[in-house]
């Protein structure tokens, strides 16, 4: 049997819906069970209230208390109990009683509210796993993206570009991609500057930083291009000639994955000595408690984990 973790993320949102929707609506292996992380009580009642079934397949651990929610609003202890919901899934991994875990989004102004110091989910499960190479890969419309930097401002990339931490994503895409079947898979990387610096004269990071990180990583083995403007390479990779593309920063990336997967894309942290997928979306404040959001990106993120939890993983610790 193999058990999902699934965290409940922000109760104000639109994690538990999904969750219930991705579970409920489509049909899953006799041996997956799929284990909620949270307050059954305000699960049971935003299902009741929005008319969604609780599947068979779900089972719940309580992990905090319940409370009066607010669908839609900002609540510091909404934020508190997807914490709790998010160490205990990891603990829940590393013991071997949870074979992966998917999480439901959580609000990252909630978190600074609730003094929970973190810029994200990657960033605490790094930290829970004692992990300090890891990387953040994003998947839909026919796009592998990684990304070398993640949410940082616009105006601090630069700086916090470095040989090593290029280096270190290409890897670890190399290693993703063994991972789902592709040997010796053709990685691209985005420059950093318009045309990939033109040479130099647009920005050296191509020169100082980027092209020597891949020149290291060919070395090691990896199929890499050279840095290549990324006006182009998102489409070159829909056309097939790369199978994963490295970007430089979040929207970089994101954006042209966004694009032709808006709906349905799935995040995978890299690195972590456990399986962690999560839906390509945020809590949609918006449309929480209408039953008006789409389950395809958690469906897609609960399928990967499925199918990462079946094959060894390149980064667990002995």
């Amino acid at each position: 049997m193999k058990r999902i973790a699934v965290t409940i993320g922000d109760i104000n949102g639109i994690g538990p819906e999904v969750a219930l929707k991705a579970v409920g609506k489509y049909r899953w292996p006799n041996d997956v069970e799929f284990v909620f992380l949270g307050s059954e009580q305000l699960v049971r009642e935003q299902a009741k209230a929005m008319r969604i079934p609780v599947s068979r397949k779900i089972v719940f651990q309580n992990v905090g208390q319940a409370f009066q929610p607010a669908p839609g609003k900002i609540r510091v202890n909404a934020s508190r109990l997807a914490e709790v919901a998010i160490r205990r899934a990891v603990a829940g991994c590393l013991s071997g009683e949870f074979d992966a875990m998917v999480t439901a989004p959580i609000c990252k102004e909630g978190f600074h509210k609730a003094g929970i110091n973190v810029p994200g989910h990657t960033e605490l499960l790094a930290d829970l796993t004692g992990t300090r190479n890891f990387g953040m890969m994003l998947i839909g419309g026919g796009l592998r993206v990684m990304l070398v930097t993640r949410h940082l401002p616009i105006a601090g990339v630069p700086a916090a570009l470095t040989r090593k931490n290029i280096r270190e994503h290409i890897e670890l895409t190399g290693q993703a991609l063994e991972l789902f079947g592709l040997a010796d898979g053709k990685i691209g990387v985005c420059g950093l500057n318009p045309h990939a610096g033109d040479g130099g004269v647009l920005g050296r990071e191509e020169i100082e930083l980027i092209n020597p990180a891949i020149r290291a990583a060919r070395k090691k083995g990896f199929n890499v291009s050279d840095a290549v403007p990324a006006d182009t390479i998102f489409f070159q990779a829909l056309e097939g000639q790369y199978d994963a593309v490295v970007a430089m920063y979040h929207d970089q990336g994101l954006g042209p994955l966004k694009m032709v997967g808006f709906d349905e894309g799935v995040n995978v942290t890299l690195g972590l000595p456990i399986i962690r997928t999560s839906p390509d979306h945020g809590t949609a404040f918006g449309i929480a408690g209408q039953n008006q959001a789409s389950a395809k990106s958690m469906k897609n993120a609960l399928s990967l984990a499925i199918e990462m939890a079946g094959k060894p993983n390149p980064w667990k610790r002995q």
